[in-house]
């Protein structure tokens, strides 16, 4: 069994208008953007990040805006559900928040103990605020969200499977502990973890495969302190048959990826070197910044892209 891995480090979903993104989570949810990049593999598109004040791994919430992105189709085989911490208490601040922007979906409930308030993104995002009592992560409150709600990062995430079994195996094999059942949810959780360290399995086996589009998630992504650490989980992930890509560069963290066997596809990314790497902490998210190969192509890139606000 791994011990490297803290909780979540991100998750990255896709989305049909940069500037309708960029306003919900930075607006309406009060997250900060952290950093505003292009695609790595598609440079004519935005890689948008926002988070807590420095993008703390296990706050960060990224996307892949491409214009005009057909809606995903919910299914199985894909992150159903990305679900954020807020403190007690805090969920009649944001039902009224959410109903008054004209945010979709709005259903409360409570799971595994706790109340949560489900909603949908712009594009049909599946998303939740989850109520915890000993959350004491810090949350960033230059948004126009008061302390006493904010987001404090994520939760975990809900995965919608035909069968649970062998991804129950994969986590425990990750570190995760099985924590209990609701119907046909299973949580997992990492003790000792990073705060975004709840995974939730529905186990769906009459469901549609998902396709993916607008609103859907890309991918979601696991935390490691650093490369050493993350080159031991490659090596055990390897050595257990899965087919998981070398190390690759992505500025702000170094990933791997590989697809478990439900079908979704697991990062696992270095919390080094951090958003700050290239911008102050003052103004992260404000410029474009670019990996290196495309500076030459600067003036072509930002032409291309729609003006975000501040």
């Amino acid at each position: 069994m791994l011990d490297q891995i803290k909780g979540l480090h991100h998750v990255t979903s896709m989305a049909a208008d940069a500037r309708q993104n960029n306003a919900f989570f930075t607006d309406t949810l009060g997250l900060r953007r952290v950093k505003k990049t292009v695609n790595f593999d598609e440079p004519s598109v935005y890689h948008l990040y926002y988070g807590d004040e420095v993008g703390t791994p296990g706050s960060v919430m990224t996307y892949f805006p491409f214009p005009d992105l057909m809606r995903g189709r919910p299914g199985v085989g894909e992150v159903g559900e990305t679900q954020f911490s807020v403190p007690k208490g805090a969920l009649g601040f944001w039902q009224d928040r959410l109903a008054a922007k004209g945010v979709t979906g709005l259903e409360l409930d409570k799971t595994f103990g706790a109340e949560r308030l489900r909603f949908q993104g712009p594009d049909g995002d599946g998303l939740a605020l989850i109520e915890s009592v000993d959350d004491l992560r810090t949350p960033w409150t230059e948004g126009g969200i008061a302390e006493e709600a904010a987001i404090r990062g994520f939760s975990g995430a809900r995965l919608r499977l035909h069968d649970t079994a062998a991804t129950a195996e994969l986590l425990g094999f990750m570190g995760y502990q099985r924590a209990g059942a609701e119907g046909d949810v299973t949580r997992f959780v990492i003790p000792g973890g990073n705060g975004a360290d709840v995974i939730d399995l529905e186990a769906l086996p009459q469901a549609q495969f998902a396709r993916q589009g607008a609103g859907s998630v890309h991918h979601i992504a696991f935390a490691v302190p650093d490369r050493a650490a993350q080159l031991q989980v490659r090596k055990a992930l390897m050595d257990t048959g899965y087919q998981v890509t070398p190390v690759i560069d992505r500025d702000y963290f170094w990933a791997i990826y590989f697809r478990t066997p439900g079908g979704v596809l697991f990062e696992i990314a270095t919390n080094e070197p951090g958003f700050d790497r290239d911008e102050d902490t003052a103004h992260l998210g404000e410029a474009l910044k670019l990996p290196t190969r495309y500076e030459p192509y600067r003036d072509k890139i930002e032409a291309h892209l729609v003006s975000l606000a501040a």
